[in-house]
């Protein structure tokens, strides 16, 4: 409708009232439209439920992930035996990195799956939220991969002396 509004020579054109059935150009436009609102409402909720929950798992692996170190801590302080090792701060920074975007992810599918829908929505709203939180699970599951490859090498380096 947008479009329409540009093109049309003068802004009060847009005001009148059809004679046939008592709407203006934007009711109209609504009107011709309310099954495209319903059909992408529903294609936006089922996008967003299902990347919210490929969020929530990657966000439960990388929480464990955090927590949970490769081979062995030192006795007398509990700290890693790897904690000198910049293959073990990298696995730490992309886990937390991973982490942290995944959670961005989700909130973000969930603010989508929240939102009234209204028409005005679909032109910037909604479209943002959605890149954003795509980039977001991406982001997530190439750092996540990260993580996966420095912990497979700290425990080859560890086993082989690679």
């Amino acid at each position: 409708m947008q479009e329409v509004e540009k093109i049309v020579p003068p802004p009060k054109v847009l005001e009148v009232v059809n004679h046939t059935d008592g709407m203006t150009a934007c009711d109209l436009f609504t009107k011709n439209h309310k099954e495209l609102v319903k059909e992408e409402e529903r294609s936006m909720k089922e996008t967003a439920t299902s990347c919210r929950v490929v969020g929530a798992l990657i966000i439960t692996v990388m929480f464990t992930a955090a927590f949970t170190v490769p081979d062995r801590n030192n006795g007398d302080t509990g700290m890693p035996m790897f904690l000198d090792k910049i293959l073990f701060k990298v696995l730490i920074v992309f886990v937390a990195l991973s982490l942290f975007s995944s959670t961005t992810s989700v909130k973000t599918f969930l603010g989508i799956l929240t939102s009234r829908y209204a028409e005005a929505d679909f032109l910037k709203s909604l479209p943002k939220k959605m890149i954003i939180g795509l980039f977001a699970l991406f982001f997530s599951i190439a750092t996540m991969m990260i993580g996966f490859v420095s912990t497979l090498f700290i425990m080859l380096d560890e086993k082989y002396g690679l």
